[in-house]
């Protein structure tokens, strides 16, 4: 008897923390593999924000929270939103969930109905797709390739709206790809978003603090569209929380009500600790950060290596990201290419190739629905990465 649902027979596992899991096993047979596939920083979370964790512990925060948070958070976000993005939302409009890939889902399953068309900008992160799916709305993708840095033009996102179109979900800074739209290219999107009024916003800004030139810009910061759009950001990627699972989503209020209401039936409220350790890390600028620049600063050293080692083996072809801590070469080049008997059609066989045959674990571009491409994570240490970008070298080498 089969007794699963169709739900979960058609959702597709995340790549990203499957590929993990394979360099994993691995790793436990006592290989040496460099995990190039993980989304999460190697820094170690801020000591000001573990001890704010360590005192909430002592004072005995280890009791049911409200569903949509600790006041006192709500209102850190909101001077924090205020703050760095001159956004201006009550504590009531925003609902702390666990990590924001459920304030992700809250909003998808809050707003779409079957059928609804929903707007995905390609490449995209991977688990998009699949909350769309789970709601069975009807993914709609916008590509754009390396060629246009990753990033959709206006004709492009006016040319997929119709009148079924129901949410568009947006990322910048990107993953997988690192693009950050500029504020001018955020402002000709918003003129085409302005003319849609049946589309709502999706905007998440987890990567937001790891910006390399200039300063991010939030969709909701257009005054044509902030009564419709909602911003997602969290702790992870920004201040290295990510085991903490702390993630926030700000909106209308008809939004936060009915996300918190999902959220009541779902889970209630995320982990106390982390939401007292949140409120320290809310409170403080980045800026201000000295952890949180040093991360951003090594960020930026190892991009420029691993763009300086890629620009060595031909046939990789790479755009300059400006944001996150991800290259994503095109690779297109390899495919159709063999090593021994074994031939090489696409991005997931490539990955596969590189795990067995160098050892180091990537994830195949088509998981983020661009299979000409491979995303690289370049969270771990510059010793490891040239290592692991010699490895790649000698074994795309061997491809005849």
């Amino acid at each position: 008897m089969d007794y699963l649902s169709h739900r979960i027979k058609n959702m597709e596992e995340s790549a990203t923390l499957a590929m993990t899991r394979k360099s994993r096993e691995l790793k436990s047979k006592g290989l040496d593999i460099i995990n190039l596939s993980i989304g999460e920083p190697d820094f170690n979370t801020p000591e000001f924000i573990k001890e704010a964790a360590k005192r909430a512990i002592d004072e005995n925060f280890t009791h049911y929270p409200p569903v949509p948070g600790y006041q006192e958070l709500r209102e850190a976000i909101a001077y924090k939103l205020k703050r760095d993005n001159d956004l201006d939302y009550k504590p009531s409009q925003i609902v702390v969930s666990t990590g924001a890939k459920q304030s992700l889902a809250n909003c998808v399953l809050s707003l779409v109905n079957p059928g609804d068309e929903v707007v995905i900008p390609a490449p995209f992160w991977v688990s998009y797709t699949e909350l769309v799916k789970l709601a069975e709305g009807k993914p709609i993708y916008v590509y754009a390739g390396i060629e246009q840095d990753f990033k959709i033009s206006p004709e492009q996102l006016e040319a997929a709206i119709t009148p079924a179109t129901k949410l568009i979900m947006f990322n910048s800074p990107s993953n997988p790809t690192g693009s950050v739209y500029t504020h001018s290219e955020l402002e000709a999107l918003a003129s085409v978003l302005a003319k849609n009024p049946h589309v709502f916003i999706l905007s998440d800004e987890i990567y937001e603090y790891i910006i390399f030139e200039g300063k991010h810009t939030s969709l909701a910061s257009f005054e044509s569209l902030f009564n419709r759009v909602a911003v997602v950001n969290g702790v992870s990627k920004g201040y290295a929380m990510t085991g903490w699972r702390l993630g926030y989503l700000a909106g209308p209020q008809a939004i936060a009500d009915a996300c918190n209401k999902i959220q009541g039936q779902m889970t209630s409220g995320t982990c106390t600790i982390s939401q007292r350790a949140a409120i320290d890390a809310m409170l403080q600028a980045p800026e201000d950060t000295s952890e949180l620049q040093e991360m951003v600063n090594a960020f930026r050293k190892r991009r420029n290596l691993l763009l300086e080692l890629i620009a060595e083996i031909p046939g990789l072809k790479c755009n300059r990201p400006e944001g996150a801590f991800y290259l994503f070469p095109n690779a297109n080049a390899f495919y159709g290419k063999k090593w021994g008997d074994t031939l090489i059609q696409n991005g997931d066989d490539l990955c596969l190739y590189l795990l067995e045959k160098a050892h180091v674990a990537l994830v195949p571009g088509s998981a983020f629905g661009d299979p000409s491409c491979l995303r690289i994570s370049y969270a771990t240490s510059e010793d490891q990465l040239i290592e692991a970008m010699q490895r790649i070298h000698r074994a795309l080498d061997e491809l005849k």
